[in-house]
């Protein structure tokens, strides 16, 4: 699979310790399918929406230890449900990651921080849950800086997307933000990169960048591989929100994006930060 398809998966497969391949490779299967499911193609909602019960019912076979009743999914399934057993892999979190795709099937548009934070919750915060399960290191703390991470890394996917998910007819900057900062889906729609849009950008900004700083001490806390890589996800996340304020905040004409001379110099950032 390409790594780059799940936007809210960290696959630096190389920096993982050899014995937990197999079960973030798992995890990530089971992710990016059923994202497949609720975002690619060309499948009616209801259609969609169905797939993504099938996914449920296969969780609840593997949590009753009973057989699939759809043999499609026993490729997927048997091998998550085995890297369930062996890692003690909560259910819920798969469970909360399907209900955050099925609400992408159709809602798309979000009332307030509160109620894009909640989804968040569902479609990028489990992951980091997950992870930090893997290598034993789920201690309160620790999910809460993850959690901090995790939503944040799905707030800075929003603003890079904006254009991107207008595309869709989603808009998942909240509508009293836009409310308050005077700027309609007009404006979007034209890709006009007002003052007010600046100002509510600026404003997103900053609220995404300060939830990645006041999880990035978990970077430190975690040792070895993870550690580092968690440092890499902290400063790539940092360096689009850099990105996305160098260019004025003109998400429309250029969707910030991170290259390889911009990776090497977050290596060097994460090394020695």
């Amino acid at each position: 699979m390409p790594v780059d398809h799940y936007e809210n998966f960290p696959v630096a497969s190389f920096l993982l310790p050899a014995h937990l391949r197999e079960p973030v490779e798992a995890i990530y299967a089971f992710a990016r399918s059923a994202d497949d499911i609720a975002d690619e193609g060309d499948a009616l909602p209801v259609m969609r929406l169905a797939r993504l019960n099938d996914y449920r019912r296969a969780l609840l076979a593997i949590e009753q230890g009973r057989p699939f009743d759809d043999p499609s999914l026993i490729p997927i399934f048997e091998r998550l449900g085995r890297n369930m057993r062996a890692f003690k892999l909560p259910a819920g979190l798969f469970r909360d990651l399907l209900d955050a795709f099925s609400q992408d099937v159709g809602k798309t548009r979000y009332a307030d921080f509160a109620e894009l934070s909640d989804y968040c919750r569902r479609s990028a915060n489990p992951v980091g849950r997950l992870l930090l399960r893997l290598y034993q290191a789920d201690t309160p703390d620790n999910l809460a800086m993850s959690d901090q991470i995790c939503t944040s890394l799905q707030l800075i996917n929003f603003w890079q997307d904006v254009a991107v998910d207008w595309q869709k007819q989603r808009i998942y900057l909240p509508q009293a933000d836009m409310a308050r900062f005077g700027v309609s889906e007009a404006c979007i729609a034209a890709g006009e990169v007002t003052h007010a849009f600046s100002a509510l950008m600026d404003f997103e900004i900053q609220r995404a960048r300060t939830m990645m700083l006041h999880g990035a001490p978990l970077a430190h806390r975690l040792p070895g591989r993870i550690g580092w890589e968690l440092r890499l996800i902290v400063q790539g996340g940092l360096a689009v929100l850099e990105k996305i304020e160098a260019n004025g905040y003109d998400i429309f004409k250029c969707r910030p994006t991170l290259g390889k001379t911009d990776w090497l110099r977050l290596a060097w950032r994460a090394a020695t930060r």
